[in-house]
């Protein structure tokens, strides 16, 4: 019975005749001078660890950062199978539609240097090596740029424009073999499992064109023992051209799957735990702590801004319990009052004990308290649509002020 526990750790194997853990000992062999070792104490000394999931536990979401820093490294979804295929196309096009001066230049090149096999000399005449790169140069720039092209497109259309040096920067960490790794990832994981059957995709395709193209063709290749060179060579040349635009055309489609795959596989190894979550959120937004008594601290501030501000207010506008905001009025300096202070429970006790003190007048109203609380914020003017209701409150302490003046002046 074998028993899968947490990464890092061996699977656990019952003791079979052996030593701690089922290990051989030195009378079992792999050790003490024994001269042999059985394969399955092998397979109970091998750490299973090798083949445990390394990405266990990476359920969230790659963040646009770790996708961002991944592509600075050169980490990109990329398939192959996509610009091999766009490399064979294009080029096999290109020789189809050059044959013909592709032809003529090889002509030339032939009458050039048998016409002069005997007249220069290879050692002595650099003729011979200018007119050897001139004419490699007119058969072969034309595919290798159509082919350099077309490489540069495939990536670009796949990545985008990215460039970095990265990738070419020494690791020596990768010297050291890590077989279980190659194994796990090549012979026991879903991309090994769609490698596999990639390739045997491929060739298969490749067999099945090849078969199908030659025996469509099959009774002329076996009349080319009496055809002339040039006809011979013609429909060979067909035949290979026809293979590979054929070829590279399956190859293109069965590439499709491969970069949606490619990039499925290139999410699932960005994805992140939760904990690589909170330590990023903690590096972008700072630590939910420290932001915490920021927050506090700001408010605190705030709180005590507010409350140095009620004596000079001309209303408390009361819930009465719930709510409380101080408006302040000076006609030559604002179009409007202007909100002062605000607060809700205990906030709004303070502030209507702070105005009691101060004796700055409270006004009942609990629909415009609460709206006031709601819509405006500490600092800004009343809106348009509360003046009428502001015009009342401020009137009746007016009317308040007026009295209590009268009531003073009587007592004294």
């Amino acid at each position: 019975m074998i028993r899968t526990l947490l990464p890092r750790q061996s699977i656990a194997v019952p003791p079979l005749n052996g030593g701690p853990g089922g290990f051989p000992t030195p009378r079992q062999g792999c050790g003490g001078g024994a001269p042999t070792c059985s394969p399955r104490a092998l397979a109970r000394a091998m750490d299973l660890q090798w083949f445990a999931a390394e990405d266990e536990g990476r359920t969230e979401e790659p963040s646009e950062y770790k996708i961002r820093k991944a592509r600075e490294e050169g980490r990109v979804a990329k398939s192959q199978e996509l610009t091999g295929a766009l490399v064979l196309l294009l080029p096999a096009l290109a020789i189809l539609f050059l044959a013909p001066s592709m032809l003529r230049t090889c002509m030339e090149m032939i009458r050039f240097f048998f016409s002069r096999a005997v007249e220069l000399d290879p050692v002595k005449d650099r003729i011979i090596l200018r007119a050897f790169f001139s004419y490699f140069i007119r058969l072969a720039l034309p595919v290798t740029a159509v082919a350099m092209v077309s490489a540069i497109f495939a990536n670009l259309v796949q990545t985008g424009l990215l460039f970095t040096t990265k990738p070419l920067v020494p690791d020596f960490s990768k010297i050291v073999p890590r077989l279980g790794k190659y194994f796990q990832r090549t012979l026991f994981s879903m991309e090994g499992l769609f490698n596999f059957t990639k390739s045997v995709v491929k060739m298969g395709i490749i067999a099945a064109v090849a078969f199908f193209l030659i025996r469509a063709e099959i009774m002329k290749l076996a009349n080319l023992q009496s055809a002339e060179l040039w006809t011979s060579l013609g429909l060979v040349a067909s035949i290979a051209v026809r293979m590979l635009i054929v070829s590279a055309l399956l190859l293109l489609v069965l590439s499709i799957p491969d970069f949606l795959f490619q990039r499925w596989q290139y999410r699932e190894s960005l994805k992140m735990t939760r904990q690589e979550v909170k330590e990023e959120r903690k590096m972008y937004e700072g630590d939910p702590q420290i932001k915490s008594r920021l927050r506090r601290r700001m408010h605190e501030i705030m709180t005590r801004n507010m409350m140095a501000a009620v004596p000079r207010a001309d209303v408390v506008i009361t819930n009465p319990t719930h709510y409380a905001v101080a408006l302040e009025y000076h006609s030559e300096q604002w179009t409007a009052p202007r909100l002062t202070a605000k607060g809700e429970d205990e906030v709004a006790l303070r502030i209507r004990r702070i105005a009691e003190e101060h004796g700055v007048p409270r006004v009942e109203n609990k629909p415009l308290a609460r709206s006031l609380y709601a819509e405006v914020e500490v600092g800004e003017l009343i809106p348009e649509q509360y003046y009428e209701a502001i015009a009342i409150v401020l009137a009746s302490v007016r009317r308040l002020n007026e009295e209590r003046r009268r009531v003073e002046d009587m007592g004294a």
